[in-house]
């Protein structure tokens, strides 16, 4: 009986595409400790061009990641965002996929994909449902070409082709925009040498002097890509810059074309063991400079639950939310950027009285741009209700918003008046962070409510041993923040359940120097001045919010989706 040659493999999650989006999950996954693979069909990784622009959310994500700084370190900065080519970004998770043990497995492509029909298996999270046969282009002579491998979920983050979503028939929702000139959009990635004043500010420039070529075939009517070049490209953007001057004395290394695409994926997944990510489920204008984020982002959601599944964390009800959360997200993002892609690619005008269909004034230009700054930022990137999202009690911290990123703020450190950013000790480590706004600890009424909640946190049925799976430290990382003053709080009479470490007692007051911004946290949160807990999921975002009182709700909210050990 001949034997088969074909290489059959099993991994916990597959990710197709080596983009932002799959490095983003791939560097996530492997730094929870999962079994991931990820392939890409390019030989290399891309060496400049493509997507460069970075928001501010998204800095700070990396930053949670431990990767910012060489980010900022190569980027250049510009106010509130940093643009670095997409190799460069590519290159920073792949250094740090290499310290998990992950790395790229290049020239490889899917040929086949099926999902088991068979409920009870879709239902089993340690099931490997997913076959995926793979193609490998380079294999070495006398090694056979094809593997199959059997995943327990699939990513596919293979950009706006995507062979994944193609293989499940799922339709792209929405419109081309009208083709033409217009609405054809040219990128081109230089180093500039130009007078123009803001070149280090986030800028949109809408000129009177316009920003048209004439490229349509005079047979078809039709874009003609072949009449435009990057030299072409500078033309344009001189003419549109006037009177102030753009050349680059360097060489172009990439520059493209590509007509304006607003789609989002009916779907984002097929029975919650694929799903796609990236331009695989949303595209749209670079008028926003969102692609690359949104990307990233979607990952950045995705991955953490994948995590708590593969470890019998939670049950797999907690997948559905990636597509509810990350789809609207992208139904809003394909909204606005309908407006703001209009009034790029309209003429501009300076009176009110020659508005038409056709024309913006720069005062409309401005206020879209300065209306949506929090969502094209990222900042402002809003979760709607669900398991993993309790809005319940937002008034006990009523300038925090339940669904929204915890903001910045700095703290400094009981034990040695240290400051520190709180979102630096919230790090993208696959655990839940419970932020005990404990009041001022230095009164004693205050400080006996927090021994009774510590007492409450600390009993068979509240959610620290319920779901901590005899390890709640690996799962919850507590922080206690007291609003004493640093003269007279003493850490040491904080309960021990709300000081797993010396470290994890902060107050809310100014440094020794007054060098810091720390100080005045409460108020700049709305923490009510007797406490709150403030649950923030892995991601980074608040999901729920509770009175000491209420700590009954916090357990519910962790019963929605986490599992209790089986003994």
């Amino acid at each position: 009986m001949p034997i088969s040659l074909t290489k059959e493999s099993d991994v916990d999650v597959l990710i197709i595409g080596a983009g932002p989006a799959g490095l983003m999950c791939a560097n996530a996954l492997g730094r929870a400790g999962v079994n991931v693979r990820i392939i890409d069909q390019r030989s290399i990784q891309v060496a400049a061009g493509q997507a460069d622009g970075i928001q501010s959310r998204t800095i700070e994500v990396l930053q949670s990641y431990g990767i910012a700084d060489r980010l900022i370190e190569q980027a250049a900065q510009l106010h509130m965002a940093a643009t670095l080519h997409q190799g460069g970004i590519e290159g920073i998770f792949l250094d740090s996929m290499r310290v998990c043990g992950v790395e790229v497995e290049r020239a490889i492509v899917p040929t086949a994909i099926q999902v088991s029909e068979d409920i009870s298996e879709l239902q089993d999270p340690t099931a490997h449902p997913v076959r995926v046969v793979l193609k490998h282009l380079e294999a070495p002579s006398g090694h056979s070409d094809v593997e199959v491998v059997y995943a327990k979920f699939v990513v596919g983050a293979d950009g706006a082709h995507s062979w994944v979503r193609k293989q499940f028939a799922i339709p792209m929702e929405g419109e081309q925009t009208v083709v033409g000139p217009a609405y054809t959009w040219g990128v081109v990635d230089i180093v500039p040498d130009t007078d123009f004043p803001d070149i280090r500010n986030r800028c949109a420039i809408h000129s009177h002097n316009g920003s048209y070529v004439d490229m349509l075939d005079p047979t078809t009517g039709r874009v003609d890509k072949s009449k435009m070049g990057a030299e072409q490209l500078m033309e344009v953007a001189q003419k549109s810059m006037h009177p102030y001057k753009i050349s680059t004395s360097h060489e172009i290394h990439w520059w493209t074309l590509y007509i304006i695409a607003q789609r989002v994926a009916a779907k984002y997944s097929v029975h919650d063991r694929v799903f796609i990510a990236g331009d695989a489920c949303h595209t749209h204008s670079p008028s926003a400079g969102q692609g690359m984020n949104a990307s990233m982002n979607d990952t950045h959601n995705l991955a953490w639950k994948l995590a708590y599944v593969l470890r019998g964390w939670s049950s797999m009800l907690l997948l559905q939310t990636y597509e509810s959360e990350r789809r609207k997200y992208a139904q809003e993002l394909i909204a606005f950027d309908k407006l703001f892609a209009k009034q790029f690619s309209t003429k501009s005008t300076s009176s009110a009285a020659e508005v038409s269909e056709d024309s913006v004034t720069h005062e409309q230009f401005l206020h879209t741009f300065k209306t949506f700054g929090g969502f094209t930022t990222g900042i402002g990137v809003h979760y709607s209700p669900s398991a993993i999202v309790n809005i319940a009690h937002q008034s006990y911290a009523s300038k925090l918003t339940i669904g929204q990123r915890m903001p910045p703020h700095e703290f400094i450190r009981a034990a040695d008046a240290r400051p520190f950013e709180l979102q630096d000790l919230l790090p993208s480590d696959a655990r839940f962070k419970i932020l005990v706004f404990a009041g001022n600890t230095t009164d004693k009424l205050q400080l006996d409510r927090v021994r009774v909640l510590s007492a409450e946190l600390d009993k068979p049925d509240g959610f620290l041993r319920r779901f901590g799976q005899g390890t709640p430290e690996a799962i919850f990382d507590i922080l206690c923040i007291s609003s004493g003053t640093k003269e007279e709080t003493r850490y040491l009479d904080v309960p021990a359940i709300l000081r797993p470490h010396w470290s994890k007692v902060l107050l809310d007051d100014v440094d020794l120097h007054h060098k810091s911004r720390a100080g005045g946290g409460y108020e700049s949160y709305g923490i009510d001045p007797a406490g709150a807990i403030v649950v923030v999921r892995p991601d980074g975002y608040v999901g729920a919010i509770a009175p000491f009182d209420h700590l009954g709700d916090i357990n519910d909210y962790f019963a929605t989706f986490m599992v209790t050990p089986t003994v």
